[in-house]
């Protein structure tokens, strides 16, 4: 009997799978399941549901936010770092004051007007790092070890050593325009600045500030009473604190670098005026 159909071949054509977009040749059955590219075994990664391409994966996290604190600094696990390595250089330089260093050693760690005058600028940060008494650095350890570690946390790491640092210079400043002649020591400049933000940065959040408030009128009191106490440092500190607070509380939240922008600016700004006022305390005293 005769057919019209074809007679079929003796040799079917075999089912061929598709290369992997990334390896031509390498045939998978698998496909991202986001964009639909065929992926070999080394080219896919495993997902949810499926695998995805490398290309889709890395989209994806980049597409993610990453975590932040309230205030834009980077969301960490361990929230508390900057403020022990702050104490922990304290208690160092205590114990080598303390065991180590000698009185010659020891003059040059002091904030001494004169001595910054005489070109001796790294006075303005040691003396922030530099106690004696052990009442002393216990008491301003205590303070850092209570403010720190929230600040840090609402802050950010790099936020909040920014703040610690310039709120100490701007002490340190204030100390070589009102009294130059007058040796000072110490971290209360740095934790007045703590002190100062907080108190704008728990504004900002609506919190009742009575509390901090209680807290700064106290500290004042303590300052203008108490014999031997560097009150220059302090309201300086304090000053730089509440300048530097405003800023990095009042930075717009978005866009993220924005923000970031405007809180770089803020610090900069107070440090730049820091410098002034240094500049013009070494010119009084030339």
């Amino acid at each position: 009997m005769l057919s019209d159909q074809p007679a079929p071949s003796d040799h079917p054509q075999a089912h061929t799978l598709p290369d992997c977009y990334r390896h031509p040749g390498r045939e998978t059955g698998v496909s991202c399941t986001r964009c639909g590219r065929p992926v070999c075994p080394e080219c896919r990664v495993e997902a949810a549901v499926g695998f995805q391409c490398r290309e889709c994966v890395h989209g994806g996290n980049t597409a993610v936010r990453e975590a932040r604190t309230e205030f834009g600094g980077r969301l960490v696990g361990d929230r508390a770092l900057v403020t022990r390595i702050l104490i922990g250089i304290n208690v160092v330089v205590w114990v080598l004051a303390w065991k180590v260093l000698d009185a010659n050693q020891l003059d040059h760690l002091y904030m001494w007007g004169n001595g910054v005058a005489d070109g001796q600028w790294y006075r303005l940060i040691t003396s922030v790092f530099f106690h004696t008494a052990i009442l002393h650095i216990a008491m301003n350890m205590w303070a850092l070890w209570v403010l720190g570690p929230p600040l840090e946390q609402l802050l950010g790491r790099w936020r909040f050593l920014a703040l610690y640092l310039v709120s100490g210079l701007a002490g340190s400043a204030l100390q070589l325009i009102a009294a130059p002649d007058t040796a000072a020591l110490g971290a209360s400049g740095a934790i007045f600045g703590l002190l100062g933000a907080l108190l704008v940065i728990q504004r900002r959040r609506g919190f009742s500030l009575g509390p901090i408030v209680a807290i700064v009128v106290v500290n004042l009191v303590a300052t203008f009473s108490i014999p031997g106490i560097s009150w220059e440092a302090h309201i300086g500190g304090l000053v730089g604190g509440l300048l530097i607070g405003f800023g990095l509380a009042h930075a717009p939240a978005s866009p993220p670098r924005r923000r970031a922008l405007v809180q770089a600016g803020s610090v900069a700004v107070v440090f730049v005026l820091v410098l002034v006022a240094t500049l013009v305390g070494v010119a009084t005293i030339s």
